[in-house]
C-alpha cells in the first residue's frame, strides 16, 4: 500500500525506518520530512495548515494509510480531514487529541474517572492565578495547556518564581495561545517514567516503558528541552507495576474516552511519576514521544503497518505484538544555542560511519542540499544504540555519537548511568 507519513523529526525518520521493514508497504510518502527519511521515501513539500492540499495529495497518490507523528496536524483536524474521504488514519481524532492538546481537559478527565494525578487548579486570569499561589507550598508546577513542543512545563521554586512564570504566559504571552490558560499543579516527588500503548479504542497493548532526558546539560541541569536522550526498557520497572498501571491507568482512560464517544484510536502516552502512594499521571500524549520513539521502535519486532491497521479496524486484540528482548538508548545530538537560538545550515559528517549492526542515526533536524546534510534544526540528530543488555546499548549509542561531527555540536554524556548505578526496583 501507498502510505503518507506526516512529520519531519527524529520520530518520524524512526517510524519511516521502521515502516521499510514491512512487505505490505508499497510507497512511503513523508510531508515535509528530512534528511534521513529521503532516504526511505520520497520527501513532499505539502502545507500541512491547508487540510484540503493534504487530502488532494493523499486522493491523487491513492494513499491508503496515513500516520500522523507530531500532535499540531491532529489537534488541527488533518486526520479527520483524511478520514472522511476514506483514508485510513493510524493516529487519534480531534476530539480526542484534547488528551493532550489541552492540559485542562486532560487534568478533569484524570479526576472525572478518580485516577492518580496532582492536585490542579486551571486559570485563564493571571490576577486570580496569583490569589491561588498564595497557600501553596514550594516548587509547584505551572503549565500551558496548549501544545508548546515539550517546553510548557515550569518548575517555580519561590512564590516570586511563580508570579514571574504567570505574567510571562497569561499576560506576556511567552508561549502564544498554548499558555492561554494555565494548570497550576503540586510538584510529585518520585521517578518518571513514560509508557506507551497502541490502542484501536477498546484493546490497550503496553510497549516497553522508557524514560527520556529533559533538561539540557548532564545531572539534569539546564533548562527544559524536547528530550536530549532516552532509553528502554526501564530494567528497573517490573513487569508487575507495568501490568497494574495498564490496569488501573491505561484501560480505563481508553474506557472512559469510548464512553464520553471519543474512542482513541493510535499511540497513548502516559508520563508517569513513581511516587510512594504509588503511579500518579503527569500528562497525557496521544502519539509517539520524541526521542522515545527512537528506542522503542529498535526493539518492535512486529509489524508496525499490521498494528496500525488492526488498531484503525478494531481487531487490535487479535494482533501479537513481539519485541526484541534487547535494550536501546538515544543519544540526541543538538545544535549551538539550543533550546534557544541556534545556528543551522552546518555541515554534518560522520553520518555513515556511526551506522552499524547496533546503531542507527535518526535524523530530526537536518535537511539535504546538493547531497550533502546540513543541520536544520534545534535537535539535529537522534543518535541510537541498541545490545543485549543495558550498557552495550548506552555504549553502542555513545561509540556512535562519537563519530558524529558538525560544529557547534553538544549533547548529553550522561543518558541512562541513573540505572546502572541502582539497584532500586519499583514494583
Amino acid at each position: 500500500m501507498n502510505i503518507l507519513l506526516i512529520g519531519d523529526g527524529g520520530r518520524e525518520h524512526a517510524i519511516a525506518w521502521k515502516l521499510t521493514d514491512s512487505p505490505k508497504l508499497k510507497k512511503l510518502y513523508i510531508a515535509p520530512g528530512n534528511a534521513g527519511t529521503a532516504m526511505l521515501g520520497q520527501n513532499v513539500n505539502l502545507n500541512l495548515e491547508n487540510p484540503a492540499e493534504v487530502v488532494r495529495f493523499a486522493e491523487d497518490n491513492k494513499i491508503a494509510l496515513a500516520i500522523i507523528g507530531p500532535a499540531e496536524p491532529l489537534a488541527a483536524g488533518l486526520g479527520d480531514a483524511l478520514s472522511d474521504v476514506g483514508v485510513a488514519v493510524f493516529g487519534p481524532s480531534q476530539a480526542a487529541v484534547q488528551i493532550e492538546s489541552d492540559k485542562a481537559f486532560a487534568k478533569d478527565f484524570l479526576t472525572k474517572h478518580n485516577l492518580p494525578t496532582a492536585r490542579y487548579a486551571a486559570f485563564t486570569e493571571y490576577s486570580a492565578a496569583c490569589e491561588y499561589l498564595a497557600d501553596l507550598d514550594y516548587p509547584i508546577v505551572i503549565k500551558a495547556t496548549g501544545l508548546a513542543d515539550g517546553k510548557g512545563a515550569i518548575l517555580p521554586q519561590t512564590h516570586t518564581e511563580a508570579k514571574l512564570t504567570l505574567r510571562d504566559l497569561l499576560l506576556d504571552n511567552r508561549l502564544g495561545k498554548a499558555g492561554s490558560t494555565v494548570v497550576i499543579e503540586e510538584y510529585l516527588e518520585g521517578v518518571e517514567v513514560s509508557l506507551l500503548a497502541f490502542s484501536d479504542g477498546k484493546t490497550v497493548k503496553a510497549m516497553p516503558t522508557a524514560q527520556d532526558h529533559k533538561r539540557l546539560r548532564d545531572g539534569g541541569l539546564g533548562p527544559n528541552t524536547g528530550g536530549m536522550g532516552a532509553y528502554a526498557p526501564v530494567p528497573n520497572v517490573a513487569q508487575s507495576l507495568i501490568d497494574r498501571v495498564m490496569e488501573t491507568i491505561m484501560q480505563p482512560t481508553i474506557d472512559g474516552m469510548r464512553a464520553a464517544g471519543t474512542p482513541f484510536v493510535g499511540v497513548l502516552y502516559a508520563g508517569l511519576m513513581l511516587t510512594d502512594a504509588g503511579p500518579q499521571v503527569l500528562e497525557f500524549n496521544a502519539r509517539f514521544g520524541d526521542p522515545e520513539a527512537q528506542v522503542i521502535l529498535t526493539l518492535l519486532k512486529s509489524d508496525l503497518i499490521e498494528i496500525g491497521l488492526a488498531c484503525i479496524n478494531g481487531t487490535l486484540d487479535e494482533v501479537e505484538i513481539d519485541w526484541y528482548p534487547d535494550a536501546a538508548a538515544c543519544v540526541v545530538m543538538a545544535a549551538n544555542g539550543y533550546p534557544n537560538a541556534y545556528a543551522s545550515g552546518i555541515p554534518i559528517d560522520g553520518l555513515d560511519a556511526a551506522k552499524s549492526d547496533y546503531s542507527e542515526v535518526f535524523h530530526g533536524g537536518t535537511k539535504l542540499l546538493h547531497g550533502n546534510v546540513l543541520s536544520a534544526g534545534g535537535r539535529v540528530l537522534g543518535v541510537t544504540g541498541w545490545g543485549a543488555d543495558f550498557r552495550a546499548a548506552i555504549d553502542n549509542a555513545y561509540l556512535a555519537a562519537e563519530k558524529v561531527e558538525f560544529a557547534g555540536a553538544h549533547y548529553r554524556r550522561d543518558i541512562g548511568f541513573e540505572v546502572l548505578n541502582t539497584s532500586v526496583e519499583f514494583s
